[in-house]
């Protein structure tokens, strides 16, 4: 695998002239477009057929944006959570893309299409994308490198739900594994979530977690247990939490604390309010597993932080606090 590609304004324009320039890039884990000094030159409006992540160094927020998946601005506080400069900023996503780059490339094509669909139609794509990567060389040498894992007795009440008038009360209820999202959670939750959709009755949905966390993502006990990655696809999109949550939006308040990974992000994010506890830590781990969020995350973050920070987030891997994530919008209240 070639390194990152890092071109001028200048080069940038030239290179795209040429029709068979999305070919040249095929082996290129990211592109690297700096903008610090592009004044007088014409975006090339084609970069967003690049087939890997391209991102756009900026001198600050007068600086015109180019269609690009992420730009990163001098200065910024979004920049100064990867590096102290946008030179060090893009050098931490681009060897996150070179160490993963087919699902590097992946999330940040199903980031550019799921924008302009519906949800359902996002989710759709998402866990196709998602299907084709567990199938994938770079999922399977990530999971051929995990120690053999013990699978617990099967848990009792993974869910928990109670009603209080017209409040509807949901717990994640596997504390002992900071409530990881298995398959027995995933059914549970919509079981209860059609409920709530169908009952008139119920006019607040609040979901919590017990325990430490409120979800540690998913259940690495179960990861790669599925011999089918089509019926795997089949079963996630008429199982998906995330459509059960995304109908309940406007009824729905998520409340998070500890560590919220993988799952514990994305679903959250389809709520109309998500309130954190100070202590509240996100991540987004599975790029460097060779996949993409498969929760629901491409279609829920960015209608939330937009698509730039949905790849910040994915692509790096980095632990965003609650301060960070109520700057961007992630959470709407810290408490």
């Amino acid at each position: 695998m070639a390194e990152a590609l890092w071109w001028t304004a200048v080069e940038a324009q030239r290179a795209t002239n040429d029709p068979g320039w999305t070919e040249e890039l095929l082996e290129v884990p990211a592109l690297v477009v700096d903008l610090r000094e592009s004044d007088g030159y014409i975006e090339p409006a084609s970069l967003m057929r690049a087939p890997c992540p391209v991102l756009g160094l900026v001198a600050g927020q007068d600086t015109a944006p180019w269609p690009v998946d992420l730009l990163l601005e001098e200065g910024s506080p979004d920049v100064a959570l990867l590096g102290g400069s946008v030179d060090e900023a893009a050098a931490v996503l681009t060897a996150a893309a070179a160490a993963s780059p087919t699902a590097a490339a992946t999330l940040a094509r199903v980031l550019r299409v799921t924008e302009s669909l519906d949800v359902d139609g996002a989710l759709e794509v998402e866990s196709l994308a998602y299907s084709m990567l567990l199938a994938g060389p770079e999922f399977r040498r990530w999971l051929g490198d995990q120690q053999p894992t013990r699978k617990d007795s099967p848990d009792r009440d993974v869910v928990q739900s109670e009603r209080q008038g017209g409040v509807l009360h949901v717990a994640l209820n596997r504390p002992h594994v900071h409530n990881a999202f298995n398959a027995a959670m995933r059914d549970a939750l919509v079981e209860v979530f059609t409920v709530a959709r169908t009952d008139w009755s119920v006019g607040t949905v609040e979901l919590t977690g017990n325990g430490p966390s409120f979800c540690s993502g998913g259940d690495l006990t179960e990861f790669g247990t599925s011999e089918d990655p089509v019926h795997a696809h089949l079963v996630r999109t008429a199982r998906s939490v995330g459509a059960s949550l995304h109908e309940l939006h406007d009824k729905l308040t998520v409340r998070v604390h500890g560590t919220c990974v993988g799952a514990g992000v994305e679903l959250p994010a389809f709520a109309r309010r998500v309130v954190a506890a100070q202590d509240t830590t996100f991540r987004l781990p599975e790029v460097g597993m060779g996949l993409i969020p498969g929760a629901g995350g491409t279609v829920s973050l960015p209608r939330r932080i937009g698509r730039g920070r949905a790849l910040l987030l994915a692509l790096s891997g980095i632990v965003v606090g609650a301060e960070d994530a109520s700057r961007w919008g992630l959470v709407d209240a810290v408490e």
